[in-house]
């Protein structure tokens, strides 16, 4: 069965790529979740059509990451912390946190789009990166202070 994909699918292909799948996977599973369509003239126009239009909108959502990159690169954060002995905080500075500061400045950023490998336990300047699309990454300076 010949089908053209509507979606990215992991494993299989990209947005617009006709395919050759077997039957029962595309009929069964592919055509009724809209990942895919039967590859029929109609269809191969409007998914041509549609390509083009996701193409562009992935070149605007781009270009306004890029500009945000050039802001948050300038943005330092400072969160006060209590801190015990040898600078170890009582609690940790998680995404959730940055990403509330990040709001109080202007900024609407997800906490899932804050990538911390682990969260920040120690007083100190830290480098933290934000991914803002899949490729762009902007970089806060976060100070942990003692409160």
């Amino acid at each position: 069965m010949k089908v053209i994909l509507l979606e990215d699918v992991e494993r299989l292909g990209k947005r617009g790529a006709l395919l050759s799948v077997a039957d029962g996977y595309g009929r069964n599973f592919l055509i009724p979740r809209k990942l895919a369509a039967p590859a029929t003239e109609a269809n191969m126009k409007l998914a041509e059509s549609q390509t083009k239009k996701a193409k562009i909108q992935e070149a605007k959502e781009e270009k306004s990451a890029t500009e945000l990159k050039a802001e948050l690169d300038q943005v330092s954060l400072t969160i006060p912390m209590k801190a015990g002995e040898g600078d170890v905080l009582f609690g940790s500075v998680t995404s959730a946190n940055i990403s509330e500061l990040l709001e109080e400045k202007g900024y609407t950023i997800d906490k899932r789009r804050i990538e911390l490998d682990e969260p920040i336990k120690r007083l100190g300047d830290h480098e933290v990166t934000v991914k803002l699309h899949k490729n762009v990454s902007g970089h806060v300076k976060v100070s942990v202070v003692k409160e």
